[in-house]
């Protein structure tokens, strides 16, 4: 897919754009998480998902659990990473096909922590990550 097929957003435009109120835009994309109770239930939702046009190109990633599903979207092409309108009409898809399973999303489930290492004095951190990482200089 070419940049010129991709047309890049904000974080602001997703989140004002309507339909994605079951989404949460993290480090990582966009993502829901929906409650299902049982893996069954899980893959059901899984393989209704698979029937929505352009999924497959689009290449979400799935987290199946006996307790839900997690859903991540971003965009990734040779030139883009980042949100994008494909991220936007892709969630209103997959939330239309959990409405019509009678699913539920659950946005406060879905978090992420970030951890960058660093450090103004990095002579200071430096035996720290030594030790933790095995590095040897």
């Amino acid at each position: 897919m070419a940049l010129s097929d991709v047309v890049p957003i904000t974080l602001r435009e997703f989140r004002e754009a309507g339909g994605v109120d079951d989404w949460r835009v993290l480090s990582e994309g966009a993502c829901a998480f929906f409650a299902t109770g049982s893996l069954v239930a899980s893959a059901s939702f899984v393989s209704a998902l698979a029937e929505v046009p352009g999924i497959d190109g689009h290449h979400p990633a799935i987290d199946v659990r006996h307790e839900g599903v997690t859903i991540r979207l971003i965009t990734m092409t040779d030139e883009h990473y980042g949100m994008s309108s494909r991220d936007i009409a892709l969630a209103r898809d997959i939330s239309t096909v959990a409405r019509r399973l009678g699913l539920i999303a659950d946005p406060a489930a879905v978090q992420t922590l970030l951890v960058v290492p660093g450090a103004p004095d990095t002579a200071a951190v430096l035996p720290f990550w030594r030790a933790v990482l095995g590095y040897e200089p």
